[in-house]
């Protein structure tokens, strides 16, 4: 019998974390959880170390991971807990890991999902941000590499599917016309453009059909996240731009779907739930129980689409751009967009002005061709200390 794939899970606590857990434990005899990462949610991690009893744990900083490698050693676990960017990479790296879940929200994913790639490891990507901040160095580093990249988001993972296994060859090469990324809109699919200065974060994080951290859900409403899976879209399947349409479809069953050039459409369907693409990457090229319920078309009875309103949403305009733009653009749009959302959520600015930051950062600095990581993470920085400056002069 082969040994179980050993697992490192980066973001552990995340919703996506804990799918990958669920579905992890449902396959104990093909999967065994090496490392479990989490940035400040100590009880939450140290409960899943009892859970699944890894070798590693790794948590933000020192102070932290003293605090439970001692709760850890009470509960007679072995688990070694490490801290920082460090400690991250190294699980992230380990030679005795087989498969990364990158799940880790927002730009502290992109160093240790980057370990992975270059370690030759399984990666599943839900940390779009890593593509999004830096998609050629990264697809460059994977081109490199011995290294397996599968998609996580359920649209991107949808796209997969639905693609023929070889896409690489080029989108034209194998017939594909365009990729079309469904959104559910979110709560404010069909709320008034001139109520949505005055939404509430708690609002705005009550997606109406995922169950998410609050962060991607606020990106959700303001379809941001549709418009950083645009930017995704476009690195993963080296896709242009205009070759990815984005379409609105509030029953979220349709995941995203691929339009050929003989007018053949082919679609991903399935209950909103992560831990379908979570289990088909897990288990890739083979199929597992992923613990989802069978999709059932006659109750749900009917599937809507819609144009996206570029009034309503602002943010997916701006990401259209910055993927057009290409250099840093992505970079600079991503950090504005956590500083804005972070501001939101913290109540220092309006739902409407999270669009006027990253619209601020992007016309404020130009987008500059990336040579190494280093330029990658110094956009990222100025990105933040101007859309800070906006919040200095303009923010509650």
């Amino acid at each position: 019998m082969t040994r179980p794939l050993q697992i490192t899970v980066l973001g552990a606590t995340g919703s996506i974390g804990l799918s990958t857990l669920d579905v992890v434990s449902r396959h104990p005899e093909r999967y065994s959880v090496f490392a479990l990462t989490g940035f400040s949610r100590l009880a939450e991690l140290r409960t899943l170390c009892v859970q699944h009893r890894p070798r590693y744990a790794v948590v933000s900083d020192e102070t932290q991971s003293l605090v439970l490698q001692d709760q850890l050693q009470r509960d007679g676990l072995a688990t070694r807990v490490l801290s920082g960017e460090g400690g991250l990479s190294e699980v992230a790296a380990h030679p005795e890991v087989d498969v990364v879940m990158a799940a880790i929200v927002g730009a502290a994913g992109l160093k240790p999902t980057l370990a992975a790639v270059r370690s030759d490891k399984r990666v599943l990507l839900a940390n779009k941000e890593a593509l999004v901040m830096s998609g050629a160095l990264f697809m460059q580093a994977l081109r490199d590499s011995a290294a397996v990249l599968l998609p996580i988001d359920s649209e991107h993972n949808a796209i997969f599917q639905c693609l023929p296994p070889n896409y690489s060859r080029g989108l034209a090469a194998v017939g594909v016309r365009r990729v079309l990324l469904t959104a559910s809109g979110g709560p404010f699919r069909d709320l008034a453009p001139e109520f949505l200065a005055d939404v509430t974060p708690e609002q705005a994080c009550a997606h109406p059909n995922w169950s998410m951290g609050r962060k991607i859900s606020v990106d959700s409403a303001s379809m941001m996240n549709k418009g950083l899976e645009l930017i995704e879209a476009c690195w993963l399947f080296d896709a242009r731009p205009h070759q990815v349409e984005v379409v609105i479809h509030p029953q979220s069953v349709i995941h995203s779907m691929v339009d050929y050039v003989d007018g053949s459409v082919l679609a991903q369907l399935g209950n909103p739930d992560m831990r379908t693409p979570i289990a088909h990457a897990l288990a890739w090229p083979e199929r597992i129980d992923s613990g989802v319920s069978a999709l059932d078309l006659l109750q749900i009875g009917r599937l809507d689409f819609q144009a996206p309103d570029d009034l309503r949403f602002p943010c997916l305009r701006l990401a259209r751009l910055a993927a057009e733009n290409g250099g840093t653009a992505p970079a600079m749009l991503n950090a504005a967009n956590e500083v804005a959302v972070d501001a939101f959520l913290n109540r220092r600015i309006r739902f409407t002005e999270i669009a006027s930051i990253i619209d601020d950062v992007l016309n404020r600095e130009a987008s500059v061709p990336t040579d190494c990581l280093e330029d990658v993470l110094a956009a990222d920085r100025q990105a933040r200390e101007i859309a800070g400056a906006w919040l200095s002069r303009n923010g509650r």
